[in-house]
């Protein structure tokens, strides 16, 4: 596949769009959990966990009273690491054999708290990049009041080594979603401080960063900063939340009004319209090719003919 194909192309011909969960509040977050067979995300104001099996079709809670958790994604051992709003902390889940154990990741960095966690990768070495914005502390409904203790909104590296935290962008207003290019040689984050700040001049966009390692080439050596950024598209609905990269680099957004489709470059390759408000996504199922969006109260299936850049199936 290239980035010449355009977003119908990559629908699987016999699919529809079709909800398969519902009762939320406002979904985030989803993640495929291979080890459970199931899709599981984020109901935020409910301060719970959902999950969806395929198998049987049910959506269940996981947990609740979880401190108002946000995006999600799996470490290559299968554990599932998680933002944490409520207590404004990257977190790792595991099974036990008494229910999930939570232990966080990371909590602080430069003698303070971070805001409220929102969106998380896990890179091919091992480290943990996530995006720090303030809704957590700003929204009541999203975690708890609270103060901006170290003055910015940035995007953290979690080194795997010496867990510790290091900015590694820190020119946006609120950083949210992420996904790394398929080479892991660029980052791509979204921007929605149009949706804290409404008015003329906030942006919807999402920007792309090479990401500058000691070793030179991608996916080899330490990351030790982001250089430059630049804006690749823009989302006229609404505005660009989550993002996922599938494995020829194309970049799949959320927006207003459905997901929409970009090429590397930055050239618009479809919409995917959604009757709900999309926050997030993500590729999931059996063999990667199950696209699952949470939209505002509900869960979205499609089936599609591509995988994540990050699949590990």
């Amino acid at each position: 596949m290239t980035s010449t194909l355009r977003l119908d192309d990559l629908l699987e011909p016999d699919s529809t769009l079709r909800q398969v969960g519902d009762g939320a509040t406002w979904s985030e977050g989803p993640c495929w959990v291979p080890d459970a067979g199931v899709v599981r995300w984020s109901d935020i104001p409910g301060d719970r966990i959902l999950q969806y099996d395929p198998g049987t079709g049910e959506t269940t809670v996981h947990r609740d009273g979880v401190e108002f958790t946000n995006g999600r994604t799996l470490r290559p051992d299968g554990a599932v690491v998680q933002c944490s709003h409520g207590l404004r902390r990257v977190e790792v889940e595991v099974a036990g054999e008494e229910g999930a154990v939570v232990t966080p990741v990371v909590e602080r960095w430069a003698e303070g708290r971070f805001n409220s966690p929102n969106d998380v990768v896990v890179a091919s070495d091992g480290a943990v990049w996530f995006t720090d914005p303030p809704y957590g502390i700003v929204n009541p409904e999203e975690g708890h009041p609270g103060e901006m203790e170290y003055g910015g909104c940035h995007v953290f590296r979690v080194d795997p080594d010496t867990g510790e935290a290091e900015p590694m962008i820190t020119d946006m207003g609120d950083p949210n979603g992420l996904a790394f290019s398929p080479d892991e040689s660029v980052l791509y984050v979204s921007d929605t401080l149009a949706a804290r700040k409404p008015g003329e001049g906030n942006p919807h966009h999402v920007r792309a960063y090479p990401v500058i390692r000691d070793g030179g080439a991608a996916r080899t050596g330490r990351a030790v900063r982001c250089g430059q950024g630049r804006t690749l598209f823009e989302i006229a609905d609404g505005v660009p939340d989550g993002i996922r990269v599938d494995e020829a680099g194309r970049i799949w957004s959320s927006a207003g009004d459905g997901v929409h489709l970009y090429s590397p470059d930055g050239e618009h390759l479809g919409h995917l319209p959604v009757p709900e408000v999309v926050a997030n996504l993500c590729f999931g199922g059996p063999d990667g090719m199950d696209l699952y969006i949470a939209a505002t109260s509900g869960l979205y299936h499609q089936r599609v003919r591509v995988r994540d850049a990050a699949w590990r199936g």
